[in-house]
């Protein structure tokens, strides 16, 4: 998506288009192993001993859960040295922790490799607490609109990738080669800048500021800058998308045996195809509107979603998908928005790093939420479990959105 070059942010450095950009390639390459990897889960655990991959589905999980519980914390910490300095520290944390997971020659080892790849990482949260304490208002949110962009590119192109090297490196050896890619980034992100935050006495005001608005907020409803709302869409948005990707694929070769592992791979990839074609035309259409957009985004999701349980075909499956990502595309660019209404006047390092926490939470309460329903009512259980999740949060952004106006 086009980005102008952005204005200066007093005191603070501005970034211009060709640095927001390099941010997002970094972002991208960072996240290839971390995106591309774990699907090979099952292949790569026997070697490791667990002959049958019994433990792929916790193991799936457990870089999710330790970026959760890391995350407020590097958030705190980047608010108080430097959003650069914190975002450096992601970006080789993730060198470190791919280099012991690609030298790993037990479970155990490999298990506290993935652990402190979520520890140590938290490369998304870090990167949008360094670009708000540089941009602000629309600037922000169309940049955290291309960081979303840079994941959804990494997870179409990553596991392609690690798919098509493996008959030449192990999928388990492939973590020392990816390790390069975050330790590139590392390097290109020292050349730039590092934005400084206001001063404490100016956020101090600020903070006091709001809370003498707080009454008039609460009898209004709440503000478009609200963090307790941003979270709870956040969390609802999450998992009912997620719900829907750990059996689609069993879904797929379900409904339509006659088709491939190829055609399985393109339909699980629409939705965020579908993001990276027109995020930045659905940002110009829903920036004035977010809650509205927002509403449409879930409502979306929740058609989406539903769709799958009749369908039998592949147009059907093509047309559902394709609802869903452009739910998906709706509802990650007004989040988008309403985050950077919400990140003026507030410390962006532990606001970010909070909302990772709860968006991470929203995950792995899909995962687990995936797991049993799908063991009771079949691989259509979840995105009918999803599709509920949607409609409720259609019906609140509604109801928010009526109640600022």
């Amino acid at each position: 998506m086009s980005l102008d070059t952005l204005p200066r942010r007093a005191p603070g450095v501005a970034l211009d288009r060709g640095q927001v950009h390099a941010i997002a390639a970094c972002y991208f390459v960072a996240s290839f192993a971390a995106l591309g990897l774990p699907p090979y889960l099952s292949e790569i655990l026997p070697g490791l001993g667990d002959r049958d991959g019994h433990w792929a589905g916790l193991l799936y999980i457990a870089p999710t859960v330790f970026t959760a519980l890391g995350a407020p914390l590097w958030g705190r910490l980047a608010d108080r040295f430097g959003q650069k300095r914190l975002l450096l520290r992601a970006q080789l944390g993730l060198t470190v922790s791919f280099l012991l997971a690609g030298a790993a020659d037990s479970l155990p080892a490999f298990t506290c490799a993935l652990v402190l790849q979520g520890f140590l990482g938290g490369t998304f949260s870090a990167t949008n607490g360094y670009l708000a304490a540089a941009l602000d208002g629309a600037h922000l949110s169309k940049a955290l609109t291309l960081m979303q962009g840079s994941a959804r590119a990494a997870l179409v192109a990553a596991p392609i990738l690690v798919g098509a090297l493996s008959p030449w490196i192990d999928p388990h050896r492939q973590y020392l080669v990816m390790a390069v890619l975050p330790l590139t980034a590392a390097v290109l992100l020292g050349f730039l800048p590092e934005p400084t935050r206001q001063a404490a006495t100016a956020t101090a005001t600020a903070t006091a500021t709001a809370s003498r608005a707080g009454v008039r907020a609460e009898r209004a409803g709440d503000p478009p800058g609200s963090l307790k709302l941003l979270y709870t869409f956040e969390f609802a948005f999450v998992f009912a998308t997620v719900i829907s990707f750990p059996y689609l694929i069993t879904l797929v070769h379900e409904r339509l045996p006659g088709a491939g592992a190829a055609v399985a791979g393109i339909l699980f990839a629409l939705p965020h195809l579908v993001y990276l074609v027109a995020a930045g035309r659905v940002h110009a259409a829903v920036q004035a509107r977010p809650r509205t957009g927002l509403a449409l985004g879930f409502a979306l999701v929740a058609l989406g979603l539903a769709g799958h349980a009749p369908a039998h075909s592949l147009p059907a499956f093509v047309l559902t998908r394709a609802a869903l990502g452009l739910g998906m595309t709706l509802g990650l660019v007004c989040l988008a928005v309403l985050a950077a209404e919400a990140a003026r006047g507030r410390a962006p390092g532990r606001m970010f790093g909070t909302r990772e926490t709860v968006s991470k939470c929203g995950a792995v309460a899909a995962g687990l939420a995936a797991a049993l329903v799908n063991s009771s009512g079949g691989p259509a259980a979840p995105v009918v479990t999803g599709t509920v999740a949607a409609l409720a949060a259609a019906l609140l952004a509604l109801l928010t959105r009526r109640s600022t106006r």
